[in-house]
């Protein structure tokens, strides 16, 4: 179901949609409107970073030594969340790809679309480039935290994911670059982000596109 205005949200995207592979979903993620509804109002953005992580053949995954009841989340259905905290801040992830194949899409930045003034608030800030520039300030930004772990994305009702087609992005305005913070696989190419977009969180130059 297309989004036809800012003010309404969509349709969740399928679960179909996630149960391929994580580096295809991190890629396709690239333009679409992720949304969260919450008492104090709806808030949404265009999702402009991304990183991948591939589950047992990454070693930079959560889920690379097996299954704990911190990843748990990551080894059931696509189409979850998946939130992680980290020095006392939170971090959220899309589950992809079939069942028991733990792989995961870090969603690292969005530009802000809806409810800026909300998110101003919750981030005491005013700058907008500044409110959901990297996973941390977003979570914040949208009100996620670890208690969502394990929401369904493709109910749409808390948080979920649409498409966009004001925002379609084109294979050519992806750039793959090396992830942030990692320090097993460094230098694989897993973090894809929109080319010129001013809200990506981390460097946005690369010496090859993908």
């Amino acid at each position: 179901m297309a989004c036809q205005s800012q003010q309404k949200p969509c349709g969740p995207l399928p679960r179909s949609f996630y149960d391929r592979d994580v580096v295809v979903v991190a890629r396709d993620l690239l333009g679409k409107k992720f949304w969260r509804r919450s008492r104090q109002g709806v808030t949404c953005g265009t999702i402009v970073e991304v990183e991948a992580y591939r589950g047992a053949h990454d070693p930079a995954s959560h889920s690379f030594r097996g299954k704990t009841p911190r990843n748990r989340v990551m080894f059931g259905s696509p189409g979850y969340l998946y939130v992680y905290s980290i020095h006392a801040r939170f971090c959220l992830n899309a589950v992809t790809g079939p069942q028991r194949t733990p792989s995961a899409v870090l969603i690292r930045a969005i530009e802000p679309t809806q409810g800026i003034s909300l998110m101003q608030r919750r981030r005491d800030r005013t700058n907008v480039l500044d409110l959901a520039r990297g996973p941390a300030r977003l979570c914040q930004a949208v009100q996620v935290t670890r208690e969502m772990n394990g929401v369904d994305l493709t109910i749409g009702r808390r948080v979920w994911i649409t498409s966009n087609p004001q925002a379609h992005v084109e294979p050519a305005d992806v750039v793959a670059a090396p992830r942030i913070g990692v320090t097993k696989a460094p230098d694989a190419r897993l973090r894809f982000f929109v080319n010129g977009s001013p809200f990506v969180s981390g460097p946005r130059r690369w010496h090859r596109r993908s």
